[in-house]
């Protein structure tokens, strides 16, 4: 009797055994892991309807967020083919069309898992706002084209609206401080810190159909609705910004022809003193007088031609620039900029992109040269004939060649003058890009945004790893066995069998 439940007793305790042990490891299977993964990258798409021309900007950030703002990068840009969006307003659904390709270019660089949930936003800037003081039903129906077109592809569109002058300068000078890392900076840690001596540059931005400044200055702004108020990553800042509409690159051209017309008497044929001798350029008076920017004489005959005749004079030219720039009229003096608007002392160091930086660079003189030098190369330039200025440089197009000598005087007319730079020239840097990114309001729009755009929660997800989950399901089949074994084993070796 003793030697028959001996193994009885051992094997019910060995079952025993098993059964806690396949117990306690299904009880650990159960109390689950919990495991982060990482932030996957995000996306976002910022169109900038220029007055001039569209370009589409990539960028990309990941799910997570430094104090509220994604810490953003440009990916990729695409230039769309033909003029500004503002141009179409005889083809309004020309402009969406236009903006196909780079669209296509878009979704080919997006993961397609990702591109429903990527933002699309397009601003438009001095151009639509000078389309939309004209005819604002026809601003509307092409922004209308453009959206339909935007919502044709598989993305989340946020809207197609126009800047304002306002916004265009302080994302400017957003995107100036942030390539500079003045708001956030990257340690040799792997951390994001915010420079305690970080400086804060001004942004300086010369389009076709108007010009922005914007600083931070020294005193709190006098007249508050100069002043634009922003929180970046948990900072806030206070910065003047100020848009000269009318007073792009492209406006100051017309304007200028527009006095020349208007001083000739019924001359047909009239002397330009910043087009080169040799250079003759013949336009319908519709032409120049078809914007806002320019007074239409009364009677105008809107089919008659002029033809302006170049004469390589740059100190006339550089006079004739006072006479299109308001400098006068100052009721804050002397806190003044152009057209007696309110402007602050400029404070510190200043960017100047877009077309500051086209000319600046076509001339030789970016990023940075001393005054005297600046203003002797102009003078140079403007003096040149035609022929040797093609001679110089003849892969560069007639339209755009013509108007760097007026583009030069110009600048320096509203940089010296009208915007108080004379003092601290040596402060300016010309450029177009930092960091293989390219300088405009379009990065700085996007980094604001993603104040707005919720951020990607990490993804907690709960279990085990591969190789736990591999080794307890082997005990719990082990035990599982052994215990099977066990039991045919007693039940073989029982005298009743």
């Amino acid at each position: 009797m003793g030697v028959q439940m001996k193994p009885l007793m051992l094997g019910a305790a060995f079952a025993a055994v098993s059964c806690t042990t396949i117990i306690a490891l299904i009880l650990s299977l159960a109390n689950h892991q919990t495991l982060d993964q990482p932030y996957s990258t995000q996306y976002g798409i910022v169109f900038d309807a220029g007055s001039t021309h569209t370009t589409l900007f990539l960028y990309q950030w990941l799910g997570s967020k430094e104090n509220n703002t994604g810490i953003v990068s440009q990916s990729q840009s695409c230039d769309v083919d033909g003029d500004g969006i503002s141009s179409y307003v005889q083809n309004p659904p020309g402009a969406g069309e236009s903006l196909k390709k780079c669209l296509d270019f878009a979704k080919s660089s997006i993961p397609s898992g990702k591109q429903r949930a990527t933002p699309v936003y397009i601003g438009a800037t001095a151009g639509m706002r000078l389309l939309s003081l004209q005819n604002q039903s026809q601003a509307d129906i092409i922004l209308a084209e453009v959206a339909k077109t935007i919502r044709s592809y598989p993305f989340d569109f946020r809207g197609a609206r126009i800047l304002t002058g306002m916004e265009e300068g302080a994302y400017g000078w957003i995107t100036v401080n942030y390539l500079f890392e003045s708001f956030i900076k990257h340690t040799f840690e792997g951390k994001w810190v915010h420079p305690k001596a970080g400086r804060i540059l001004g942004a300086l931005d010369l389009g076709g159909a108007s010009t922005q400044i914007s600083f931070s200055p020294k005193d709190p702004v006098r007249v508050p609705e100069s002043a634009f108020n922003l929180q970046l990553y948990g900072y806030k800042y206070e910065v003047y910004t100020h848009s000269y509409q009318c007073y792009g690159k492209d406006q100051a051209m017309k304007k200028l022809q527009a006095w020349l017309h208007k001083n000739a008497g019924a001359s047909s044929v009239v002397n330009h003193p910043c087009y080169h001798q040799g250079y003759n350029f013949t336009l319908t008076l519709a032409e120049i007088y078809n914007s806002p920017c320019v007074v239409t004489p009364n009677n105008l005959n809107s089919t008659a031609k002029i033809t302006f005749l170049g004469i390589s004079n740059s100190s006339l030219c550089l006079s004739l620039m006072e006479k299109i720039v308001n400098l006068t009229n100052c009721t804050f003096s002397p806190d003044c900029g152009i057209d007696g608007v309110y402007q602050p002392p400029v404070n510190g160091e200043f960017f100047a992109f877009s077309a500051y930086f086209y000319t600046f660079n076509f001339l030789g003189l970016a990023p940075k040269a001393p005054l005297n030098l600046v203003l002797s190369t102009i003078d140079s330039h403007c003096n040149k004939t035609w022929k040797t200025l093609v001679a110089q440089n003849p892969s560069i197009k007639a339209k755009y060649l013509r108007d760097y000598c007026a583009s030069a005087h110009y600048i320096m007319t509203i940089l010296l003058k009208g915007l108080k730079f004379s003092n601290i020239w040596d402060q300016i840097s010309f450029e177009e890009k930092v960091a293989d990114t390219d300088v405009g309001w379009t990065l700085g729009y996007m980094l604001n945004l993603t104040n707005l755009i919720p951020s990607e929660r990490s993804r907690a997800i709960t279990g085990v790893t591969h190789s736990q989950w591999a080794a307890q399901t082997f005990f719990i089949v082990c035990a599982l066995f052994l215990s099977l074994l066990i039991i045919i084993i007693l039940f073989l070796h029982d005298p009743k069998h």
